[in-house]
C-alpha cells in the first residue's frame, strides 16, 4: 500500500510543491519556448513525473506504471474514442460533399467570419458541450470553421477560447454534479454560485472571438452582434443556473444565444463583411506551420446534385437528437444501469493523505453511455441516411485513425501524466501549497482550478481531485466554502484552452498534429489574462465589495 505524502522533499511543503511544478514546466516551456512537437513534450513531462513519483515521493515503481496505464488508458477511451468518431462523421459529410452545403448554408446566414466564428464556435458549440463535452466541441467546431473558410489554425483558437463559458455546466453538469458529490455541498447552491461567474466569462468571450478573427477592426466593426451573443448567453444562463436547473444550464443558454444573434442578424449585418478565405480540407495531415495561411489546400468534392440545408445539417442534428435521448429519464435509467461499468484498477494501491482510498483507482467504463459510443451511432445513422457503402464508411474510418496517429500519443501520454501525479500526490502538494495563503487563498482558488484542467483538460477531473481541498481551505480560513468550491469548477474553465490535451484534439481536428506548440502560444495569454481577472472578482466576492453577489 502507498499513501501519499504532502511534502517529501526535506519535509518542506514549498520546496515539494516547486518540484511538483516540474512537469507542467516542462511540458509548457517546450510547447511554448522551445515549440517542441506535442508529443515530445507529453512524454518527456511524463518521463520526468514517473522520477519524480518513484524517487521523491517514494511510490513504488509498480504504481506508478499502473497509475500512468491508467491514464493512457483514460486518454483512448473516452477522449480518443469522441475525437475519432466525431472526426469520422466529418470526413463522411465532406467526401459526400454535404459539407460544402453546410458551408454554403452558413454563409446564406451572413458571409461575414467574424459572425460565423459566434454562432459556430459560440452558439453551437455550446450546444455541443451541454450534452457532449471531452472535447467534442473542439473537434466538431473547428472543422466547421474551417469548412466556411476560416484559416485552420486560427479555427482551431478560436474553437478553444469559445469553449470556456459553458465548460462548467457541460455534460449535462456533470463537472458540478461531481463537485457537489465530493464535498457534500448543495447541488443548487454550487451551480448558483457558478452562475454568478461564468456569465461574466461569456459576456467577454464574443468579444474575444471576434478579435481573434479580425483584430481591433474586428472588435470594433461587429461588436453589436458580438454584444448580443454575449449578453444573451450570459443572462440566460445566470437564469437557468439560479431558477431552473443547474443541469440545463447550457441548453438553454445556447438555444437563446443563437435565437438572438440570427434574429438581430435580420436587422443588422456588419457594414464592412470579411470575407472568408478559400476552404480547405482539414482531412489530410499537413506539415505544422507558423501562419494561419500556409496550408496545403485539397480539391473539394462535388457538392450533391439534390438536397438542401437540412440533409447538410443532418449529423449534426442527429447528434443533438441522440445526446437528447440518453438523457431521458427511462433511458438515462437503463443506461446508468448497463451502460457503466466500475472496476478497480489491477496493481493500484493507494491512499490519500488522510488516509482515504484515492478514487482514481476505480475506473469508470461508461461503454454505452460514452460520448464517443453515441457518436459512433450518429456516424452509422449518418452513413444510411447518406447512402455510404460499408466499404468506403470503413476506409474513411481508416483514414481517420490515420491522421489521428501522433494525437493518440499526445493524449495518452497526457493523462498518464495527470494519473501519475494525482495518484502519487504531487498535484495534491500543488493545490495544498497555494491553500497555506490564509485569506488570500480567494485569490488562488481560481488557479488551483485552471491548474486541475490545464493538467487533466477535464473541468471534472479536476473538481474530484481539488474540490475537498478548496471547502478545507475555507473552513481553515473563514471564507465560503460554496463560493471557493464554485471558482474551481468555473477557474478550471479557463485552463482547458491550453490544456495539452485539448491542444491536441484541436490541432487533430484540423488535419494539423504536430502544431500544438503554434495554437498554445495563440491562446496562453488570453487563458491567463482572463485567470488573472476572474481572480480578482472571486477574491472582491469573499469581500464586502461584491459579497452580495455570493449565495
Amino acid at each position: 500500500m502507498y499513501r501519499q505524502v504532502l511534502d517529501p522533499l526535506a519535509g518542506s511543503l514549498l520546496w515539494s510543491a516547486l518540484c511538483a511544478s516540474l512537469p507542467l514546466l516542462t511540458m509548457f516551456v517546450l510547447l511554448g519556448v522551445f515549440r517542441v512537437r506535442a508529443q515530445i513534450a507529453a512524454v518527456a513531462a511524463l518521463a520526468l513525473a514517473l522520477a519524480l513519483a518513484v524517487l521523491v515521493w517514494d511510490m513504488p515503481v509498480s504504481q506508478a506504471l499502473s497509475g500512468a496505464a491508467e491514464g493512457g488508458f483514460y486518454g483512448l477511451f473516452p477522449v480518443l474514442w469522441i475525437l475519432v468518431n466525431a472526426l469520422w462523421i466529418y470526413r463522411l459529410t465532406e467526401i459526400t460533399g454535404w459539407f460544402a452545403v453546410l458551408r454554403r448554408s452558413f454563409r446564406s446566414v451572413s458571409t461575414d467570419q467574424r459572425v460565423q466564428g459566434i454562432l459556430i464556435a459560440f452558439c453551437f458549440g455550446a450546444l455541443i458541450e451541454a450534452l457532449a463535452g471531452f472535447g467534442a466541441p473542439v473537434a466538431i467546431t473547428a472543422v466547421m470553421l474551417v469548412a466556411v473558410g476560416i484559416a485552420p489554425l486560427k479555427a482551431a483558437t478560436v474553437a478553444l477560447v469559445a469553449n470556456t463559458a459553458p465548460v462548467a455546466f457541460g455534460s449535462m453538469a456533470v463537472p458540478l454534479t461531481t463537485l457537489a458529490g465530493v464535498t457534500g455541498l448543495p447541488l443548487d447552491e454550487l451551480g448558483a454560485m457558478a452562475g454568478r461567474q461564468t456569465p461574466l466569462i461569456a459576456v467577454l468571450i464574443p468579444l474575444v472571438l471576434v478579435f481573434l478573427l479580425d483584430g481591433r477592426r474586428g472588435v470594433r466593426e461587429s461588436w453589436p452582434v458580438a454584444v448580443v451573443a454575449g449578453l444573451a448567453f450570459g443572462l440566460a444562463q445566470f437564469v437557468s443556473a439560479n431558477y431552473i436547473s443547474v443541469e440545463v444550464t447550457d441548453i438553454i443558454p445556447g438555444v437563446v444565444a443563437l435565437a438572438a444573434v440570427l434574429g438581430f442578424l435580420r436587422v443588422w449585418q456588419p457594414v464592412q463583411s470579411v470575407q472568408s478565405v478559400q476552404p480547405v480540407q482539414p482531412v489530410q495531415p499537413v506539415q505544422p506551420v507558423s501562419g494561419d495561411e500556409s496550408v496545403r489546400e485539397e480539391p473539394l468534392p462535388e457538392e450533391p446534385a439534390a438536397g438542401g440545408a437540412l440533409m447538410a445539417f443532418a449529423p449534426y442534428l442527429i447528434i443533438v437528437a441522440l445526446f437528447a435521448l440518453t438523457q431521458f429519464g427511462p433511458v438515462k435509467e437503463w443506461l446508468g444501469v448497463h451502460g457503466l461499468v466500475r472496476f478497480t484498477w489491477p496493481g493500484l494501491d493507494v491512499e490519500t493523505a488522510t488516509g482515504q482510498p484515492a478514487g482514481a483507482m476505480t475506473f469508470k467504463l461508461e461503454h454505452l453511455k460514452a460520448a464517443g459510443t453515441i457518436l459512433l451511432v450518429a456516424g452509422l445513422l449518418t452513413t444510411a441516411l447518406y447512402r455510404i457503402g460499408p466499404g468506403r464508411a470503413a476506409k474513411a474510418y481508416g483514414a481517420t485513425l490515420h491522421q489521428l496517429r501522433w494525437t493518440f500519443v499526445t493524449v495518452t501520454s497526457v493523462l498518464a501524466l495527470a494519473w501519475v501525479m494525482n495518484l502519487s500526490g504531487q498535484t495534491v502538494t500543488l493545490g495544498t501549497a497555494l491553500a497555506r495563503t490564509g485569506t488570500a487563498f480567494a485569490l488562488f482558488s481560481p488557479v488551483v482550478g485552471w491548474l486541475g484542467v490545464a493538467v487533466t483538460g477535464s473541468d471534472t477531473s479536476s473538481n474530484s481531485l481539488f474540490g475537498v481541498l478548496q471547502v478545507t481551505a475555507a473552513h481553515r480560513t473563514g471564507l465560503d466554502p460554496v463560493l471557493l468550491a464554485a471558482a474551481n469548477s468555473t477557474g478550471g474553465v479557463l485552463g482547458k484552452m491550453l490544456s495539452p490535451q485539448n491542444l491536441a484534439v484541436a490541432a487533430a481536428s484540423i488535419g494539423m498534429a504536430g502544431s500544438e506548440s503554434v495554437i498554445f502560444r495563440k491562446v496562453l495569454g488570453w487563458s491567463l489574462g482572463m485567470l488573472a481577472v476572474f481572480a480578482v472578482l472571486v477574491y472582491l466576492q469573499s469581500t464586502p465589495v461584491l459579497g452580495w453577489m455570493t449565495v
